[in-house]
């Protein structure tokens, strides 16, 4: 099989394109051959050692793919060979197959293309556990999303408008806030070059946002945090600006507010059933047309480097596909 392994985890260019002996599922697993992989965020951390999990060396990244079954390991049930599966299994997805537990894939339904699933599953299970989960989102509600051009953002776009909330999508330029407005935002703020705080007062009246979904953190968290609504809820999703902030914890009290933890990859684990149903729930919701992942760029395999150079430059609207021909 061809996959790109990483030997020393100091960035992608210490990645090498390799072929390496296919490899045969064990008990419990089944062989997927990979059709399309995209990036995540925590696919570049994990190449650079910046990740909480820290896979032994040599391994092959890739946390998220579809494809097709092409082996079945001894007890697994409910998948057969040729079944259509997406995955979210940590590594393994930059590669033409992987071997992966069967308890890690999702059965896809009938005309779900593997480039929109292999773009589907981390970013709107992650929104989904975030926005209605974890904050209970309401009918009516309005949510503040930071980084909404990115892969989560632009998939909590899309959930928190299937939910019946008002979304503001906060983003670093205008041609982004223009994508957001397209997915269906209902007003946008550029914070690359305006005031978060005063925007807010402007859009919510003085009120603030219900809910506030962060997956940059950095120099944005305060400020977003002094402008959220009374009993508001403020969702820790990720870093992506690469600093962790410090919060004056007296904003919580004075707004009534909750800062809410969200790790989906955690959840999956303590409670699978309830994230099958989340799941099954999302399948259903991309079949009504509700939600639909955004593409930025469909590229081959073998052009890595290239997306993980356009990942790094902060341009990505949505998520980058890999193609495995």
């Amino acid at each position: 099989m061809k996959a790109w392994l990483c030997e020393n985890p100091v960035g992608p260019q210490a990645l090498v394109l390799q072929e390496l002996p296919t490899p045969e599922p064990q008990a419990g697993q089944i062989r997927v051959a990979i059709k399309a992989a995209s990036l995540n965020f925590p696919d570049l951390l994990i190449i650079q050692n910046k990740y909480q999990m820290k896979p032994p060396l040599p391994f092959v990244p890739g946390t998220e793919f579809a494809g097709v079954v092409e082996a079945v390991g001894e007890g697994v049930k409910g998948f057969k060979i040729g079944d259509p599966v997406a995955a979210f299994s940590g590594t393994g997805g930059f590669a033409s197959h992987a071997c992966i537990s069967a308890a890690l894939a999702m059965p896809l339904p009938q005309d779900f293309g593997f480039e929109d699933a292999a773009a589907f599953i981390c970013t709107y299970a992650t929104s989904y556990h975030a926005l209605m989960d974890r904050a209970a989102l309401q009918a009516g509600e309005t949510v503040l999303i930071l980084g909404a051009a990115g892969g989560v953002g632009t998939a909590a776009i899309q959930i928190a408008k299937a939910a019946s909330a008002r979304v503001i999508a906060a983003t670093s330029s205008d041609e982004k806030c223009a994508r957001c407005l397209a997915l269906g935002a209902d007003a946008t703020i550029n914070y690359g070059k305006t005031n978060l705080r005063e925007e807010l007062k402007t859009l919510t009246e003085g009120r603030g946002p219900d809910v506030i979904y962060d997956p940059v953190g950095g120099d944005l968290v305060e400020p977003a945090f002094r402008s959220i609504a009374w009993r508001g809820r403020y969702l820790v999703i990720g870093f992506a600006q690469g600093q962790i902030p410090s919060l004056p914890i007296n904003l919580a009290l004075l707004k009534g507010a909750s800062l809410v933890g969200v790790f989906w990859g955690e959840f999956a684990k303590r409670e699978p059933k309830a994230n099958a149903e989340m799941l099954g729930r999302l399948a259903h919701w991309y079949a009504a047309g509700k939600i639909k992942p955004v593409l930025d760029a469909v590229m081959p395999l073998d052009q890595l480097p290239q997306a993980f150079a356009r990942m790094a430059s902060r341009q990505v609207v949505g998520k980058i596909v890999l193609r495995c021909d």
